[in-house]
């Protein structure tokens, strides 16, 4: 544009079979300041535009004479608009003769800006030139915007739905990298220092930088937070900034869109190589305002959880026994194994125990339903009552009916199931109880594996238990209990399940530890829900 306000250094195709014509037109604009490029006929110009757009030089404005010699103006114009990367190209149509509304109406139908006479006065054809430009600038600018914003309300949805930080700052960085069109990294610093760092989908098969990379950043987001409300836009220096974080190996300047989480201890962090920002220019920064706010505030939840779930896995690992700490339980060996859930899912009420009861071994595996601390917290409570009631009780029905009691009168809203078997070491003779869990698997020494005959309801319901069922466990028999967390998968079928489950113990190499060890190999990655086991044989009467 000159001082005068004037467009310049535009390209303008003129389509006209006249050579005089294309002469007169083209001194015009070029001194006018426009680069021009003239061609002869429709199909010449369609095959100068392909070659342009390859090399991404198209013209900003078309001028084409309605009379061509291969087809007319107006087709050439309706084909240009049926050609995605040439619908946006504006055409100005002119023509030689005196157009009455007959001969206007078809060329502003197929997409034509402005209808020209010619000759016409310098004047008017550069004003028509400029007003097509700016009309069709004006038109990209508000579609880059609708897309813009489109892609900011995408991201936010995406930035919600995440189950993790990990997740929420790869979502975020994704997103910048595409609204913005450039790379992009995300950053979120919890409450003990941890960084969660997210690059955009091209580099995630890119080596990332290091430690020390991560404890610069890391120092920054502390420092530049310091004091700070509201977002803050900054730039920091290559010398600050560690190289590589955008693309391998090359340092950049860094503008960081920061803004702290509602509780405002966590910072977060949107950053994009300066340069690339500046491309897009002050919308482009009220862009990554927006993305940096919505990341926060989508990242306090998550902040939250951790929080919970680490009080809640806290809590967990305190009261459930690790295999060294079990009691010594004379006459049967035992493994037992805890997981918990992917750091994806939440909090589950799993639990196992293993207790001495006179002469006899209660053990139990159980599951309060519901994920959250307070489901831990319940089972927790289960436990200990279990605890408490065996020293006055040992029949396993019995001890399921004032478990039940005490949900019902503590905690009303909540249900558990739960599995007690009582084990005779000297006879063999076991009493399974079974309040809504899955029932155990007896595995034998030839490779059988058959489920316990037991069933009862769940705990909390207040209905009637069952008496337990008995059978006698063999010297070479292994009696395995877990909770559903372990083979339960959406969208299949609990019985499917468990027959997978029944055929994987039974192919499980000899041991207790074996036996545990294959089912979590089998069935223990990723899972949704916690996963408690517990194994158990009689131990060998010689080595007793």
């Amino acid at each position: 544009m000159d001082v005068n306000g004037r467009l310049t250094d535009t390209t303008v195709l003129v389509v006209d079979a006249t050579a005089a014509r294309r002469y007169a037109i083209g001194t015009v604009l070029r001194r006018a300041g426009h680069e021009v490029v003239a061609v002869t006929g429709g199909h010449a110009a369609l095959g100068e535009l392909d070659v342009r757009r390859r090399k991404g030089t198209l013209p900003d404005v078309v001028l084409i004479d309605v009379r061509l010699p291969d087809m007319s103006g107006f087709e050439l114009c309706r084909r240009l608009k049926d050609r995605p990367h040439l619908a946006g190209l504006p055409v100005v149509h002119f023509s030689a003769l005196s157009a009455v509304p007959e001969d206007r109406c078809p060329g502003l139908d197929s997409g034509a800006e402005a209808y020209l006479t010619v000759p016409a006065e310098p004047a008017d054809i550069e004003a028509a030139v400029r007003s097509a430009v700016r009309a069709a600038r004006l038109r990209a600018d508000d579609q880059a915007l609708v897309r813009r914003l489109r892609l900011l309300a995408e991201t936010i949805v995406t930035i919600q739905a995440a189950r993790s930080l990990h997740e929420l700052a790869d979502a975020a960085a994704d997103g910048a990298a595409r609204l913005l069109g450039c790379p992009a990294a995300v950053f979120v610093l919890d409450q003990d220092d941890e960084l969660y760092r997210g690059l955009y989908r091209e580099r995630t098969s890119l080596v990332l930088p290091g430690e020390d990379a991560h404890r610069t950043v890391r120092d920054l987001l502390r420092r530049l937070t310091r004091g700070q409300s509201g977002v803050r836009i900054t730039t920091v220096p290559t010398p600050l900034w560690p190289a590589g974080f955008f693309r391998p190996g090359v340092q950049h300047d860094a503008r960081l869109a920061l803004v702290l989480t509602q509780d405002g201890k966590a910072p977060v962090c949107v950053a994009t190589p300066a340069r690339g920002l500046r491309r897009v220019g002050p919308e482009g920064e009220a862009l990554l305002a927006q993305l940096a706010q919505a990341t926060a505030l989508a990242a306090e939840p998550l902040l939250m959880y951790q929080v919970e779930r680490h009080v809640a896995l806290t809590l967990q690992h305190s009261f459930l026994p690790r295999p060294h700490q079990l009691p010594e339980l004379p006459g049967v060996d035992i493994a037992v194994r805890y997981q918990p859930a992917s750091q994806e899912t939440e909090i589950g009420g799993d639990f196992y125990a293993a207790l001495r009861v006179g002469d006899g071994v209660l053990t139990a595996v159980g599951d309060v339903v519901g994920h959250s601390l307070d489901a831990a917290t319940v089972m927790v409570e289960l436990r200990h009552a279990l605890r408490a009631y065996c020293l006055i009780e040992s029949d396993p029905a019995a001890l399921a009916e004032r478990l039940d009691k005490l949900l019902q009168h503590y905690h009303a809203e909540v249900t558990a199931t739960v599995c007690l078997a009582l084990i005779d070491p000297g006879t063999g003779r076991t009493r399974v109880a079974n309040a809504g869990h899955i029932p155990p698997l007896i595995l034998g020494e030839d490779g059988s594996a058959e489920y316990v005959k037991a069933s009862g309801p769940l705990l909390g319901v207040g209905l009637p238990h069952p008496p337990p069922t008995e059978l006698v466990l063999e010297p070479t028999d292994r009696l395995l209990m877990v909770t559903d967390g372990l083979i339960e998968t959406r969208g299949t079928d609990l019985t499917v399940s468990m027959e997978q489950l029944r055929a994987a113990a039974g192919g499980a190499l000899p041991g207790l530890e074996a036996l545990c060890d294959t089912l979590l190999a089998c069935f223990g990655r990723d899972r949704e829900d916690d996963i408690a086991l517990l194994a158990l044989s009689l131990a060998d009467r010689a080595a007793r």
